[in-house]
């Protein structure tokens, strides 16, 4: 259980406006979204935010989705995972490569630009700072555009992580 309540559509008539927007945005109400709601404009801001990362960028949705799941294992926050696992096979991740992201350094299942994201994302989750060869590294497979998403969505995904377990919130199944 959460350790606020969820919030349940038929109780807040007020909120419809903004829950018919995460339908029509995300399909239905993900619990993440439920515990969110006690606060309507941090669930319009992070909608935006995520609604962007997820829809409106040029990075390959295969590089997000691979960054997003390495991001789930090193915070341990199994709903993130759980969530875009599908997600990641749709957008291209083999089983394969999904399979190997524990150990990815060890993998020869990653090409050289993923291989610099997951190291970039790695970085960025357990050491905050990431170093000038590192930069320089990912900036080689990258353009600045596609620079940018990758670190708003590396920086993203730890916020949900973090908000996910903080909250207790868990896969729904």
């Amino acid at each position: 259980m959460p350790r606020v309540p969820y919030i349940e559509e038929k109780d807040h008539p007020e909120l419809a406006p903004l829950i018919a927007r995460i339908k029509a945005e995300r399909g239905k109400v993900l619990d993440l979204y439920k515990v969110l709601l006690h606060s309507p404009a941090v669930m319009e801001g992070w909608l935006s935010f995520f609604t962007a990362i997820r829809q409106k960028t040029k990075l390959g949705g295969r590089m997000r989705e691979l960054a997003i799941l390495r991001v789930a294992i090193l915070n341990g926050a199994d709903y993130e995972y759980q969530a875009h696992l599908p997600v990641a096979l749709k957008e291209g991740a083999s089983a394969e490569q999904i399979a190997a992201l524990e150990a990815w350094q060890m993998s020869s299942r990653f090409d050289a630009a993923e291989r610099a994201a997951l190291a970039y994302t790695d970085a960025m989750t357990k050491e905050i700072r990431v170093s000038d060869e590192l930069f320089a590294e990912v900036r080689e497979h990258f353009d600045t555009q596609d620079l940018v998403e990758l670190t708003a969505t590396i920086a993203g995904y730890n916020l949900v992580s973090r908000f996910l377990e903080a909250m207790q919130v868990h896969h729904q199944s």
